[in-house]
């Protein structure tokens, strides 16, 4: 990406109204602010590792509630955001991704409403799991979004597979992007996340 080309940037301002939600994951959402979100295939993570991290998770956050100041999130990143990331780069699971036509459906899912619904920078669509680093446009909220890809994919890989059952992990994982430099190091987080992985095929990488 060209940092001098015109962009529509927009990002997280603590002064602004911030809508938080919580399922298994807390979730932020300003207006349209740049998001950079990531989802796993519900294979991805062998329940024992998932049950122990959840167990920590959970202790963490009895202690630090949202919202948070940027300093207490970074921390949470840090902490279990990363230890997942790991995991997932490990490529554990089926990763049915790693099918070029399977990847294909989830490059074109998010491909196919860029411009009108949110903005894309940029995706990459790894063997087990998926970043995307966009902004929501024209009035849709972030959770809508994703849970339009996630449910859309999922129809579309299973039927191809012939295959029924739970794709998707259930929840995501979600960051709103706080300043013009944070923007790039998660774009080029992104597009480098197979290199990051050791993957030398079986991946999809889009760049605005």
């Amino acid at each position: 990406m060209n940092e001098s080309e015109p962009y529509h940037q927009k990002y997280f301002s603590r002064w602004a109204e911030t809508k938080v939600h919580r399922h298994h994951l807390p979730h932020w959402s300003q207006n349209e602010v740049w998001c950079h979100a990531t989802w796993r295939l519900a294979d991805s993570i062998p329940m024992d590792k998932l049950r122990v991290w959840r167990e920590q998770k959970n202790i963490w956050m009895e202690n630090n509630p949202p919202p948070w100041d940027e300093e207490t999130e970074n921390e949470y990143h840090t902490i279990f955001s990363q230890q997942m990331e790991d995991w997932m780069d490990q490529g554990m699971g089926s990763c049915v991704l790693r099918d070029p036509e399977n990847a294909a459906i989830i490059a074109d899912a998010l491909l196919f409403f860029n411009g009108e619904r949110y903005e894309l920078s940029a995706f990459a669509v790894m063997p087990n799991h998926t970043h995307v680093l966009f902004s929501p446009r024209g009035g849709y909220a972030i959770a809508e979004i994703i849970k339009s890809w996630k449910g859309y994919t999922a129809y579309l890989i299973n039927k191809r597979m012939n295959r029924d059952g739970e794709l998707w992990q259930e929840d995501y994982w979600d960051r709103l992007v706080r300043n013009e430099r944070h923007f790039y190091k998660v774009n080029e987080y992104v597009k480098n996340n197979p290199e990051k992985a050791g993957l030398k095929a079986g991946f999809v990488v889009w760049e605005k």
